[in-house]
């Protein structure tokens, strides 16, 4: 069992930046894919980023290609999305979440079915 919990989110201006943090319980968060997926009201919950349970692979959604960062630390059971030049469509509740797979395949974690554990949510707000 794998427990998740974000933090880091709040309100910012558009092309500021926020990192946003993902501490996980359980002593096997190092084989775990983890990944970011976001929510803006009225929209369904869409993928953002994901990373390989080794940190070496890593898949961007168009969207934040370039200006969003993920990176984990299994060592602290962390996972930190770095988010820079953002703008007012980034504004969403964030979602952290993880699986258990050891594949390197990331760019094949996109669907939220593929993911058992996910995190409360945190709000990112962004004005224009």
């Amino acid at each position: 069992q794998v427990q998740l919990v974000e933090s880091g989110g709040g309100l910012v201006q558009a092309g500021g930046s926020l990192r946003l943090s993902c501490a996980a319980s359980g002593r096997t968060f190092r084989s775990y894919a983890m990944a970011w997926f976001r929510q803006a009201p009225g929209k369904e919950r869409e993928f953002v980023v994901a990373i390989s349970w080794s940190g070496v692979s890593t898949y961007y959604a168009d969207s934040v290609k370039g200006r969003f960062t993920i990176s984990r630390d299994n060592a602290k059971n962390t996972a930190t999305l770095q988010m820079s030049s953002l703008k007012p469509e980034d504004t969403a509740v964030y979602y952290c979440a993880a699986t258990y797979t050891t594949t390197e395949v990331i760019s094949r974690m996109t669907r939220m079915l593929q993911y058992d554990y996910w995190g409360q949510g945190t709000q990112v707000t962004v004005s224009s």
